[in-house]
């Protein structure tokens, strides 16, 4: 089985100018094509910005929407998987969503975020309540998380439970925690012996200023690729045959007591 090139965006677009963000989006799609990757990656709330405040209820979207269609346009015409995050209208509520695309522009999995992080995203979302959502792509079982989710161990291991292969990670990394990005994602990838793709926004937005270091973190528990602090696209291979290495020699998920941990739930 070939490896999946992966590209990860790193970048906060046009704050709230969804044009805009398409045309970025197509853009990078057409430079990751190019570079050989079967899958884009963008970040937590790509398709509006971030700080968009009270604009939110506006600017969002139903799960088959028009920018879902646009993207799903991109991914055809490019002939690579997308996934990206965005505000997704559902009834009466809003949800920070991340939505993956397949090259065919079929979509695959819509994911709602499960924690939400402050009081920004408590005051205008509600928490999806499915942890574990997951696609095929490119011979891989492939999940979705956003941002926070990450940093919850438990969220990270339902997954390797569930037998993710590669998790997809649109963020919005806030100063000062780029131990998250530098640290915390390279071990989620090495404790439950997946690959996670982490791509974040970077820059001032509103009063948030968000870090870049997006990452496609192996399961050896290094950064198989990396972005710096500005507006970048990086490349990285998740390596099937690497990955079913790395599980015969990890013990981690073979040697788990789970009667031991009961007290988690």
């Amino acid at each position: 089985m070939s490896p999946l090139r992966t590209a990860l965006l790193q970048s906060s677009g046009q704050l709230g100018d969804v044009a805009a963000n398409l045309k970025i989006l197509d853009e990078a799609a057409a430079r990751a094509a190019a570079a050989g990757a079967g899958l884009l990656v963008a970040p937590e709330m790509y398709l509006t910005g971030y700080a968009i405040g009270a604009d939110i209820p506006r600017l969002a979207e139903p799960v088959d929407g028009p920018s879902a269609d646009a993207v799903a346009a991109i991914a055809v015409r490019h002939g690579l998987a997308v996934a990206y995050g965005y505000p997704e209208r559902a009834g009466g509520v809003v949800h920070n969503s991340a939505q993956l695309v397949g090259p065919d522009g079929a979509r695959l999995a819509d994911y709602r975020k499960t924690h939400l992080f402050g009081g920004f995203e408590q005051e205008w979302f509600t928490p999806g309540d499915r942890p574990v959502v997951q696609a095929e792509l490119g011979g891989l079982r492939v999940g979705l998380m956003i941002c926070y989710d990450v940093e919850f161990p438990e969220n990270v291991r339902a997954h390797a439970l569930a037998g993710t292969d590669l998790l997809l990670v649109p963020t919005a990394l806030m100063h000062p925690a780029q131990v998250v990005a530098e640290s915390v994602v390279p071990v989620r990838a090495f404790e439950n012996q997946l690959y996670i793709a982490y791509a974040n926004r970077t820059g001032p937005e509103g009063d948030f200023e968000f870090v870049g270091l997006s990452a496609l973190a192996g399961p050896d528990g290094t950064a198989r690729a990396r972005a710096g602090r500005g507006e970048e696209l990086v490349t990285g291979d998740a390596d099937p045959e690497l990955l079913r290495r790395s599980r015969e020699e990890n013990p981690y998920l073979r040697d788990r007591r789970p009667g031991l941990y009961t007290a988690l739930v």
